[in-house]
């Protein structure tokens, strides 16, 4: 007998005080057509969920203390691990999403069982407040900043989550945070990220229930986008998860995660491009912000951020940015700059040394558009040939 889609998926709803509605979301998901478990998460509710749902075909899990919504999430993964499920979909207590959508996000699984399925609302409705829209919108700009991944409603509590990733990834946030963090670490642990249109129902501004913390839980924002902003610079790799044949595999050490790149997603040309790029930005006088400024072009450009990264270190001082200026100055005056120059700076003023400064400063960028260039297909040149061999060694038996 052929089972179900819904069989393997969990209907997870973390609820803090909710009781008014949390009934209503519960019987409404009842009946749906396509009939789903479902699990409620009390996260140390000082309200008696238990009872408001008296009665009720549902499975309720409590902490006994606050954990934040993003630990419920993981509770009812670990639970759902247990109980044979390969995906959950987590919905609000608090009535504004629509459980009949859940069909919409079951039809997303079946098509795309490795990827985070989000909900995008419409937030042209009625009572969507401003902060709900700045905060999507600045939401989806750190997440694009920090994984090239364009998002359109980082902030949507409506989701659906592969429950081997979701209780594998190492997430530093337990709040509101967690939901953003999630995504950008699946995002660089290779998980797809799929998108889909629902509605939302936003009460009046005087009968609705949030426990959004302005001050706390903005500051925490803050902080793991500092955080994830710093480590997606770092040219280290990120464990990745493969998802072949209806099974999942991770690949954790070095080589193996860059073998898999090139095998599954990388080619020879992108990965060299990616580290002719880096060279050429490296050396640009772009001071301080070299590894911000190839993250977003390799990002736009979908190439490896890591090699780019990397490659750019062959730009570190003195040899390049010395070699850099030396031909900025001589195309600006016909000669080399000499040791002699540097030297009659010992009598000048303070302002005669920041004038010099700025001159060799634009020396370098002009350099650079021309030293900078031949490295990098210098560059392309080596790593095309080495990935080149590395990909005939895969694909030999």
């Amino acid at each position: 007998m052929t089972s179900r889609p819904s069989e393997n998926i969990l209907l997870v709803i973390p609820v803090f005080n909710h009781s008014a509605t949390i009934k209503s979301v519960v019987q409404k998901c009842l009946r749906l057509q396509q009939r789903l478990d479902i699990v409620v998460v009390d996260d140390g509710s000082t309200e008696n969920v238990a009872d408001a749902l008296a009665g009720l075909d549902v499975t309720v899990l409590r902490h006994e203390k606050n954990r934040g919504k993003g630990q419920a999430i993981l509770t009812a993964a670990r639970h759902a691990e247990m109980a044979g499920k390969t995906h959950i979909i987590t919905l609000d207590a608090d009535g504004q999403h629509y459980p009949e959508q859940s069909s919409d996000f079951i039809d997303a699984i079946q098509k795309h069982p490795s990827a985070i399925i989000i909900g995008v609302r419409n937030l042209n409705a009625d009572n969507v407040p401003i902060s709900s829209k700045f905060g999507r919108a600045f939401g989806n700009f750190w997440v694009r900043v920090q994984t090239g991944v364009k998002m359109k409603d980082i902030q949507s509590g409506y989701r659906a989550y592969p429950v081997f990733m979701l209780n594998r990834l190492h997430c530093l946030f337990r709040s509101y945070a967690f939901e953003n963090e999630v995504v950008v670490r699946a995002a660089w642990a290779g998980i797809p990220i799929s998108q889909i249109p629902i509605e939302t129902y936003y009460p009046p501004q005087k009968t609705r229930v949030s426990h959004f913390r302005r001050l706390r839980d903005n500051l925490k924002l803050a902080m793991l986008n500092f955080y994830l902003t710093i480590r997606s610079i770092v040219p280290w790799p990120h464990h990745q998860y493969i998802y072949e044949n209806n099974d999942w595999a991770i690949l954790s050490a070095p080589l193996k995660i860059l073998k898999e790149q090139l095998r599954q997603r990388d080619t020879p040309i992108k990965l060299a491009l990616a580290g002719g790029i880096g060279v050429f930005i490296g050396a640009l006088p772009l001071i301080a912000v070299h590894s911000i400024v190839i993250m977003f072009v390799a990002s736009h450009l979908r190439v490896c951020k890591i090699v780019a990264i990397t490659a750019s270190q062959l730009c570190m001082p003195p040899i390049v940015p010395a070699l850099c200026i030396e031909t900025g100055y001589y195309l600006r005056f016909g000669r080399f700059l000499t040791l002699r120059n540097i030297s009659s700076l010992r009598e000048a003023s303070f302002t005669e040394i920041g004038y010099f400064g700025l001159q060799r400063v634009a020396e370098w960028f002009l350099g650079a558009l021309i030293v900078g260039p031949l490295l990098a297909v210098a560059i392309v040149v080596v790593i095309y040939s080495f990935a080149l061999s590395l990909q005939k060694q895969l694909k030999s038996p």
